[in-house]
Parts: structure tokens; C-alpha cells; sequence
């Protein structure tokens, strides 16, 4: 079996830690007890483009327990756990290529190693798998009978591609099933990225100027989880209605040119490019902390913060401290990559378990439908996505009504009323 990562000898760490977060993955576990009885993906191969971390680690053990040969590698070049790679090599003989801190060379290396396995169905977060296809090795789609994306970013990419006719396989939509946006996204990224900032930092939230910049459900989730530990939250919006829900759910919104002079800290959840960028570094005040839980470190202008400095020097393990031109600092976190997945841990494995769920049962859903299936990006299936909720509601011993006939009567009538 081929693999790449940094060293074997760290397995026996990693699988404590994947048991660990599997104890909080019960759905997840549920599926891989069907999944072992009956081998829907038998003999398939499925290439997954995913941070490797312990929830991933028990995700593709599921795929792999469904019969499927598994092969995995890094979805960001900062938010690998080696030892979970290691034991992921190791423990469950599943093929992995990702190191904590590789290089951009490596990273797409890492890629086109996935992709040399020929792979029949992808499983993307952020859709490099799919770009890559797309680009260069365009030849692959014709054994490819569908994909998965995890996230927002990718989702955006896959549906330009659909929109503009170049799609070359269908895509579920992961990111948008309700059992993960709006648990994964609010809670999980909420929680998480206030983790990974407060470990990298050390700092006191409440009362500091927080800068939220996207009022997406990511952002929803760490404007409430700030504000919950005392912080004054700023909310930095395009989107009309969602700054507008903003204000109704009680922020200070402004543009960000105004609030890079208040802020102490920052942090991007927009999917975009350039969201703080050169005119909102020189405003901002000495000391103020920038960090980004976005997909991709393209929200933060670096390069553009790297030629404006004079200095820079790493003040904590991450945090790069840029010293401008005219003596004040700017503290960057994470190298600007996903904070909650370079300084911590990522989320917790409990909002995990729904959304690798989702991505298990999208993979059935994709082998028993592809002939059926166009080349376009899709919703996760509603009962998929119900049934995902009843096993978690199950998992956490809480049980809820059903309608009566009586009710589901009226609901499916048009002439019962007043």
C-alpha cells in the first residue's frame, strides 16, 4: 500500500484519538454496522480530498467496512493530525497522503496520488479533487459515477461549473443537507474556531472589538459563541438581507473599511478573496489579531500584508507577529488557513457524526442512482437527511411525536381550513 505521511510511529496516539471521537459518532457507527452487513460500495474505489483528522479517520473506515477501497488526502495543508494519518495507515490499512505543514507542491502531489487510483466516486472539501479532474485529467471522469462535496467553498465552485455546462458527473451537495449546515456550520465552526483562536492565543474575548466578517451560518456561529463570552461583535456584510438579519439579531453591522479601525479581532467566514486586504491593514490599530475559518487563506490579503511589513517573527507557535512600516503589528493566526483546524482540533466529533453520515449514505445514495443521475450538482435526498436527524434525536436518548392520521389528513388536504 502506498502512503505519505510523516511518521508511522505516532499510530498508536491516533487511534485512541479516533476511538475517542467515534464514542461521539453514533450515527456515523449505526451506518457502519449496516454498511458492514450488506457492501453497498463493494469494490468501488473512492478518493476523498478531506482534513484528516479523527472524525475522518472513522468516516473512511465506514466506506471501507461498505466494501469500498479507500484512498485519502489532505483537503488543506495545515489541518492534518499525523497521527491520525498514522494510525489511519497503519490501524486501518487505508492509503494516506497528507503531512501537517506540506508545502503547495506536496499538497497537489498528495492530490494526483489520490487520483491515481482511478477513482469511481470523489469526495471533495473544497472541490480540488474535482478542479483537478477538470483541468488536467479530464480522462478520469469516464470511470467516475458521482461525487461529494463536505463545503460551502466547493459547493460555490461545483455550481459554476454546473452553470456553466462543464460539470462531468453528478455532485451531492453535502454542505447543503439541514443536518449539516445547521449544525456543522453554526455549531461546529462556531465552537471551533473560538477554540482554535482562544489555544493560539491565549487571549480574553470579552469585552475586545470581534470582527465577524460573513454572516453565513459560519458566521452566525461564531458572532453568537463570541458574544456568548462577552465580546462587543461587529458584523461585516454584501448580502443586504443577511446584514440585515444581523442587525435584527442585535450586532453593530458596518462596512469593514470601519471597522478595521475598532477591531481587535478579526476573522473571515466568507468563501471570497481579498476580504481584508491592504487599505484595512493600514487602518487597523497596533496589536489587532487577523485570523480566517473560511475555506481557503485567500480571504486574508498576505501577500499584500508581506510586502507592507518591515519584520515579522512568530510570537507563539501560531501566531506570525507583521511588523509594518510605520512600527504597528499585526498578529496573523494559522498562517491565515482555517484557524479552528490549524491551531486546534477542528469540530467536535458530536456535528461531525452528522455530516460524514450524510456523506456515507450520499455515497449509497449515488450507486443505486447514478444511472439516473445528470451531470449536475444535488441537494441531498430529504429522507437521507431526516433519517440522519431521527438517529441522532435516537443517539441522545430524546424522542419526539408523530402526527396523528388525522393531522397528516388535514396537512395533505386543501379543503379542510377554518
Amino acid at each position: 500500500m502506498k502512503y505519505d505521511i510523516k511518521n508511522l510511529s505516532l499510530a498508536k496516539k491516533g487511534k485512541l484519538r479516533i476511538e475517542w471521537a467515534n464514542e461521539y459518532m453514533k450515527v456515523l457507527e449505526s451506518v457502519r454496522g449496516r454498511f458492514r452487513k450488506e457492501k453497498p460500495l463493494k469494490d468501488l474505489n473512492i478518493a476523498c480530498c478531506l482534513h484528516v483528522t479523527t472524525e475522518t479517520a472513522n468516516l473512511a473506515f465506514t466506506l471501507k467496512e461498505g466494501g469500498a477501497n479507500v484512498v485519502v488526502c489532505a483537503s488543506n495543508p495545515l489541518s492534518t493530525q499525523d497521527d491520525v494519518a498514522a494510525s489511519m495507515v497503519k490501524d486501518f490499512r487505508i492509503a494516506t497522503f497528507a503531512i501537517k505543514g506540506e508545502d503547495n507542491k506536496t499538497y497537489y502531489k498528495h492530490i494526483e496520488s489520490v487520483l491515481d487510483t482511478k477513482p469511481n466516486i470523489t469526495m471533495d472539501d473544497g472541490a480540488d479533487l474535482v478542479s483537478m479532474i477538470h483541468k488536467t485529467k479530464k480522462y478520469l471522469a469516464r470511470d467516475i459515477i458521482g461525487g461529494t462535496e463536505e463545503t460551502t467553498t466547493g459547493v460555490v465552485r461545483l455550481k459554476n461549473l454546473d452553470k456553466n455546462g462543464i460539470l462531468m458527473y453528478p455532485i451531492i451537495a453535502v454542505n447543503d443537507a439541514n443536518t449539516k449546515h445547521l449544525f456543522d456550520n453554526r455549531y461546529g465552526t462556531g465552537q471551533s474556531t473560538i477554540d482554535g483562536i482562544i489555544r493560539a492565543t491565549n487571549i480574553l474575548l470579552a469585552g475586545s472589538n470581534f470582527v465577524v466578517c460573513g454572516y453565513g451560518w459560519c458566521g452566525r456561529g461564531v458572532a453568537t459563541r463570541s458574544r456568548g463570552m462577552g465580546a462587543n461583535v461587529i458584523i461585516v456584510e454584501t448580502d443586504p438581507l443577511k446584514a440585515l438579519e444581523a442587525v435584527m439579531d442585535g450586532y453593530t453591522v458596518m462596512p469593514i473599511k470601519d471597522a478595521a479601525r475598532i477591531g481587535d479581532l478579526f476573522v473571515t467566514l466568507t468563501g471570497n478573496t481579498s476580504v481584508i486586504r491592504k487599505e484595512h491593514f493600514e487602518a487597523m490599530k497596533d496589536g489587532a489579531i487577523i485570523s480566517n475559518s473560511g475555506h481557503f487563506n485567500v480571504e486574508l490579503d498576505i501577500p499584500e500584508l508581506e510586502k507592507m511589513s518591515k519584520k515579522k517573527r512568530k510570537v507563539r507557535e501560531f501566531v506570525d507577529e507583521y511588523t509594518l512600516r510605520n512600527g504597528r503589528r499585526i498578529n496573523l493566526l494559522g498562517e491565515g488557513r482555517l484557524v479552528n483546524l490549524a491551531a486546534a482540533e477542528g469540530h467536535p466529533a458530536s456535528v461531525m457524526d452528522m455530516s460524514f453520515a450524510n456523506q456515507a449514505l450520499s455515497c449509497e445514495y449515488i450507486v443505486k442512482n447514478y444511472k439516473k443521475l445528470g451531470k449536475k450538482v444535488y441537494k441531498v435526498p430529504e429522507f437521507i437527511d431526516k433519517d440522519i436527524a431521527k438517529l441522532k434525536l435516537n443517539s441522545l436518548g430524546v424522542k419526539i411525536d408523530t402526527l396523528t392520521k388525522e393531522q397528516e389528513k388535514y396537512l395533505d388536504s386543501w379543503e379542510l381550513g377554518t
